[in-house]
């Protein structure tokens, strides 16, 4: 069983830059692939990011793709996502995610845990 608690989110103007973090629980988190998902009401959750288990290989929708990085630190059993050049229309719930593979994530499929999701506002 993997636990993930995500932190980080909040209010900021646009253009600006926000870290969300993601602490996972649990012995087995350098094996899952991690992700991030953002959702606002009334639309489906949509893709963000993904990284391996072993961190070298990442994904990105290109609506993000050159301005949010995912990363992880299997040390501290905790990934991220460096949020950059921020939009309104970043504005939404951002979940973590824990999967088989970077890019079954990245399909939307064979997610293992989810997060309880933070608050993204983004102000013009």
């Amino acid at each position: 069983q993997v636990q993930l608690v995500e932190s980080g989110g909040g209010l900021v103007q646009a253009g600006g830059s926000l870290r969300l973090s993601c602490a996972a629980s649990g012995r087995t988190f350098s094996s899952y692939a991690m992700g991030w998902f953002r959702q606002v009401p009334g639309k489906e959750r949509e893709f963000v990011a993904a990284v391996s288990s072993s961190g070298i290989a990442t994904y990105y929708p290109d609506s993000v793709k050159g301005r949010f990085t995912i990363s992880r630190d299997n040390a501290k059993n905790t990934v991220y996502l460096q949020m950059n050049s921020l939009k309104p229309e970043d504005t939404a719930v951002y979940y973590c995610a824990a999967g088989q593979s970077g890019r079954a994530i990245q399909s939307g499929g064979a997610i293992n845990y989810w997060g309880q999701g933070t608050q993204v506002t983004v102000s013009s």
